[in-house]
């Protein structure tokens, strides 16, 4: 799951010292120094390759590359095959920064980029290219990810695509197989959470399905460690008008493996509903609820008891340990260990299940929104439970910390 503005003020000054300071500034001013050239130039040279990208057309993608470079020139080809496959509906670059010595530039790049029927805006990706002039053009020598970018999932091999009915699946080094079921799984998720989230969303989602896990810690630019054990993440920025174009679901291949029917049916209803709600949520919104929430979806309707969707919770309780607060954002954290994070998970979730029985579950998306609509943590959440559910945080951690008790003990 990740803003200012400038301004300054005037001073009056007389009329006669305004007159002398527009003059200065047009008779001792020198002439202006024309733009740099070699950024409209490095510009054509992608637009050129972004071009061959849409249009399929192998020779125009390489005529980019400088011809010298035969390993540069293998890699891309491996890796405009991989890419042919990906349905894109748009594919640009924005060049915003040229560094030059001589012959040889760097220039730091945007690449936006949109799969079709999918996205509603482009998807933001930082490059860094390395160019060579020869004969007055400009050559890639080089293409990188931007420092802290992610990976492409089209740089790790040939890309399979599988389409659902409200979601598309892209897979690489897996078995069609398990892409096709994580399609049929991801569209019975849309559905379910559409049912449970009043709000609007597209109604469809992206799976990203890479090889292993340490192909899915470079899709997210982050190490294994982070997310050993995790079955699937969602990425994309919070906040806006529903509109947020990077939303994909993350799978790792070797948690998500393990789990049965019914676990690969809650992770991929979780994580949609992420989806579905990235809109109304923003940094004031508690980690306890945005997870809580999300994991509620995930096992709406399934019949599943607190026991035995929240068991390292119920352990706790029963060891005369049961919570003193809701979880805190630190708690969602790897750093304290696997254990703490199940408990943060499991309480996050009985919460959103107390308000949906005690309230309902259209106060419970109301609370939901309401805290989402604000920028700052500071007061939203007071303000929410007392509009929403006429409560205070502290009346309502008391209910919490009982229901836990009387469903876990």
């Amino acid at each position: 799951m990740a803003y200012g503005w400038l301004s300054g003020t005037g001073r009056r000054r007389t009329a006669g010292l305004g007159l002398a300071v527009l003059l200065c500034a047009s008779a001792c001013s020198g002439p202006a120094h024309a733009p740099d050239p070699v950024t409209g130039q490095v510009q054509r040279t992608l637009d050129g390759r972004a071009a061959a990208v849409l249009g399929h057309d192998e020779n125009g993608y390489l005529a980019a590359l400088d011809p010298g470079a035969g390993a540069l020139r293998a890699a891309q080809r491996a890796e405009f095959a991989n890419l042919r496959q990906v349905p894109l509906s748009a594919w640009a670059y924005r060049v915003t920064d040229v560094s030059r010595k001589g012959d040889r530039a760097t220039a730091e790049v945007e690449l936006r980029y949109r799969l079709a029927g999918y996205d509603s805006a482009p998807v933001t990706s930082a490059r860094v290219v390395d160019l060579d002039e020869r004969a007055g053009r400009w050559y890639v020598t080089g293409d990188r990810a931007g420092e802290g970018a992610a990976e492409p999932l089209w740089q790790q091999g040939p890309v399979a695509v599988v389409r659902g009915t409200h979601s598309l699946v892209l897979g690489v080094g897996q078995e069609p197989r398990l892409l096709q079921r994580i399609a049929r799984t991801a569209d019975r998720a849309v559905p379910a959470v559409s049912a449970a989230w009043p709000g609007r969303w597209a109604n469809r989602i992206v799976v990203l399905v890479p090889a292993s896990l340490d192909a899915m810690a470079a899709l997210l630019a982050a190490p294994p460690a982070s997310y050993r054990g995790i079955a699937a993440v969602t990425t994309g920025a919070t906040g806006g008008a529903g509109t947020a174009a990077a939303d994909r679901v993350i799978v790792n291949p070797e948690a998500y493996g393990v789990l049965g029917d019914l676990g690969q049916r809650v992770v991929l209803t979780h994580e949609t509903t992420h989806v579905a709600t990235r809109a109304r949520t923003s940094p004031a919104t508690p980690m306890w609820l945005s997870e809580g929430y999300a994991d509620w979806v995930g096992y709406r309707g399934t019949g599943r008891t607190a026991a035995e969707a929240a068991p390292e919770l119920q352990q706790a309780v029963r060891r005369g340990e049961p919570p003193a607060a809701l979880p805190a954002d630190a708690d969602f954290g790897f750093e304290g260990g696997a254990d703490r994070l199940a408990r943060a998970y499991e309480g996050g979730w009985l919460a959103c299940r107390m308000i949906a029985q005690r309230w309902g579950e259209a106060k419970l998306a109301a609370l939901y929104t309401e805290v989402g609509g604000q920028r700052h943590r500071e007061g939203a959440l007071e303000k929410a439970m007392n509009d929403q559910l006429g409560t205070t945080p502290e009346e309502f951690t008391a209910l919490w910390r009982g229901y836990v008790r009387d469903q876990l003990g």
